[in-house]
């Protein structure tokens, strides 16, 4: 009869009788030799190998319950021969923190925390993505882990609140692994009034820097932030707020705008395309964007575009075919416009000088820099917000500013009056899709409005 059972529930049979049987004959008053009895139990070979150790006078201790509960998890999983019964717990793991400040290397970290270059190398070479471990920047926290025997087993270098790097000991090798956590995104309003500048109106609003720039650079194509912007001007803004755990931690992307410029209404929606892109358009399907940038740069005009201007250094009437615009050295320069590099060097008076060439028999010039665009050279191909350049005061000039001239089929166009180009619209393929996410997005705006001002009637009253 026992040929109908397999060995291994007999001998997990056997093993649980026996130590259940000692758990009921035990008497603590027996002044007797005992001997302690174990079993090794292997559910692979299907045995259990008995363990004898002998105790001159001494009470034997009775089984615990958490003893007898393991035999009983055993005797489920035995008829699964690939299951394995993990006798021993895990060791701890002991972690060392530290925040990487400027100047901080890998090579440094690492000695800080105890480990030589020799482990450093074993794992940035080891498997997946641990080679990511050697760029490192400020601000970011990297943790090290090590075992029992103060081998290291794991990293974690935190990039962001939903970034982070994490590496781990996997036989004799690391291997490592980027995290990314999805945060939760929902949608929220801000309405405001200017009446010194967009900065301080979008800040009593409640609006961050970044979205306040955001929302300049959709609105920038057809505003001139600087000397467009009246008092009485008005936004209003849907935008994400981005939680992580239940708590706010960040803002996302402005989801729709409207901008009232001198009594004319400015409306943009965000939309995503079937290939993935996204862009900002009006309701009817018109790129917010233009094929070319206003304004290189965010600074004050020092010198406007005047054909009878008198030089300030050479002081006779020399037309100024472009405009200038005063900002401190250094300051970024971006590319008006998709092109191609057409010069890049020193150009005479001007200086530090890029000229770019785009579609349409446009180019674009750019003078005085302090210095060129990394890669900036002839045939380069460039695209609309790269930067170009930094402002200087190279050439013939008086000061620090940035020169900029825009060309249509080699004659001087005043860059802040002329017509531009648009960017490309919503195709007629998309037309349909588009007009359905266009009625969604408008109406979630104006229930938002609504709320909004019926809010703010009751805090009146």
């Amino acid at each position: 009869m026992l040929k109908m059972f397999p060995k291994t529930h007999i001998t997990i049979a056997a093993t649980a009788t026996v130590v259940v049987t000692a758990a009921i004959l035990m008497s603590p008053s027996a002044d007797v030799e005992a001997k302690r009895m174990s079993y090794a139990l292997d559910l692979e070979q299907g045995s259990a190998s008995e363990i004898i150790s002998q105790k001159q006078q001494q009470q034997p201790e009775a089984p615990s319950s958490q003893a007898v509960a393991v035999v009983a998890d055993q005797l489920e999983t035995a008829p699964n021969a690939e299951n394995f019964v993990e006798l021993e717990p895990k060791p701890r793991l002991s972690w060392q923190t530290f925040d990487i400040k400027s100047g901080d290397t890998l090579s440094s970290l690492f000695k800080k925390a105890g480990f030589n270059d020799g482990i450093m190398l074993s794992v940035i070479h080891g498997e997946g993505e641990a080679d990511k471990l050697q760029r490192l920047y400020a601000g970011e926290t990297i943790r090290f882990a090590t075992d029992n025997n103060g081998k290291l087993s794991a990293i974690e270098l935190q990039r962001s609140l939903l970034e982070s790097l994490k590496i781990g000991k996997q036989d004799d090798s690391f291997k490592g692994q980027t995290e990314i956590r999805e945060p939760e995104s929902k949608p929220a309003f801000a309405s405001g009034t200017i009446d010194g500048s967009l900065y301080l109106a979008a800040r009593d609003a409640g609006l961050d820097d970044r979205l306040t720039m955001e929302l300049a650079g959709i609105f920038g194509w057809d505003i001139d932030f600087v000397y467009d912007v009246r008092k009485g001007d008005q936004f209003e803004v849907v935008y994400e707020e981005l939680y992580l755990d239940g708590e706010k931690f960040s803002t996302g992307r402005i989801l729709s705008a409207r901008f009232v410029n001198r009594g004319e209404e400015n409306i943009a929606l965000l939309y995503t395309d079937s290939s993935g892109d996204s862009d900002y358009y009006t309701p009817d399907g018109k790129s917010m964007r233009k094929a070319f940038l206003r304004t290189p740069i965010s600074a004050r005009v020092s010198s406007a575009f005047n054909l009878q201007r008198r030089h300030p250094v050479l002081d006779v009437v020399r037309p100024h075919e472009g405009t200038d615009y005063a900002a401190p050295p250094g300051t970024p320069i971006k590319a008006a416009g998709n092109g191609r590099v057409q010069f890049a060097g020193w150009k005479g008076g001007y200086g530090r000088t890029v000229v770019l060439k785009h579609g349409d028999n446009i180019t674009t010039l750019y003078a005085h820099m302090s210095r060129i665009g990394k890669g900036m050279k002839n045939g380069t191909r460039v695209k609309q917000g790269e930067t170009i350049g930094y402002v200087g005061s190279s050439g013939m000039v008086t000061g620090p500013h940035l020169h900029y001239e825009f060309r249509l089929n080699g004659s001087p166009r005043n860059s802040r009056t002329v017509k531009l180009p648009d960017a490309q619209p919503i195709p007629a393929s998309e037309m349909a899709q588009f007009k359905k996410f266009t009625e969604r997005q408008v109406a979630q705006f104006e229930a938002f409005r609504t709320n909004y001002q019926q809010l703010a009637l009751a805090s009146d009253d």
